[in-house]
């Protein structure tokens, strides 16, 4: 993408233009911006002076934006509709995520575990087993499945320059369904078909059970956040040597 472009791109990202619509258009204004330089060389310009005249025959950045801004159609729905797609779109996205994850518990269980009560007992297979190996990697995916949904919802928003206060929003519903999050699975304890259920958002009645889910929080939040943190830091970092090598 030509550098040429980059306050443009700026400009309608900030507006609520969909990324994918930004990346269209200006692909197609770089194409046109090449003929335009190619007509003003044919014509005895050099290279500087055909470009010049290119940029001025596109018209101003603001002319530009505004021919994409003013389309609605064009518009994200993270720009239409910030609230929802932050408020509840992350809240569905990691209950997806925990079905998934139930539905792994569920399978390894009936297979590895048929006979018991319960696959939160204490282990029954040797550490290198297979059968180890599949409940650790569903373990895994479990507690990182929070991070990794915070990850998506923190570059979504960075990509689309939405305002900090929505991706903020959206990483606290996160890991606060994330850090308060139980799955309970016993034959005897839990009705209902695979005897598996799950809790959100209720905190614990002990002291070291609060303190734990607070800490859990915590971490979460800080691991949550740092794809947005470096998004954002890496896009300013972009833009300002961009900014310096227009200078030249």
């Amino acid at each position: 993408m030509s550098t040429r472009f980059h306050e443009l791109r700026e400009r309608l990202l900030r507006a609520g233009v969909a990324p994918r619509r930004v990346r269209r258009y200006l692909g197609e204004l770089t194409d046109h911006f090449a003929d335009l330089t190619a007509e003003e060389q044919h014509a005895g310009r050099s290279l500087s002076e055909a470009q010049s005249a290119a940029l001025a025959r596109l018209g101003k950045a603001e002319d530009l934006a505004q021919a994409l801004i003013e389309r609605s159609r064009f518009r994200s729905w993270c720009a239409r509709a910030p609230w929802a797609m932050f408020g509840f779109g992350p809240l569905i996205l990691l209950g997806a995520a925990y079905l998934v994850a139930c539905l792994y518990l569920w399978c390894g269980w009936n297979f590895f575990l048929p006979g018991t009560d319960t696959p939160f007992g204490p282990p029954v297979a040797p550490t290198y087993s297979f059968a180890n190996i599949y409940f650790q990697a569903g373990k895994f995916y479990y507690y990182s499945a929070p991070i990794l949904v915070g990850w998506i919802i923190g570059i979504i928003a960075a990509r689309q320059r939405l305002k900090a206060i929505w991706p903020v929003l959206g990483l606290g519903l996160i890991v606060w369904m994330g850090a308060t999050a139980q799955v309970h699975a016993s034959r005897s304890a839990v009705a209902g078909y695979g005897h598996i259920s799950t809790e959100f958002f209720l905190l614990g009645h002990s002291s070291p059970t609060l303190s734990a889910t607070l800490f859990s929080t915590f971490v979460l939040f800080a691991f949550s956040m740092l794809p947005y943190l470096v998004w954002r830091s890496r896009r300013t970092f972009v833009g300002t040597l961009t900014l310096v090598w227009g200078l030249f």
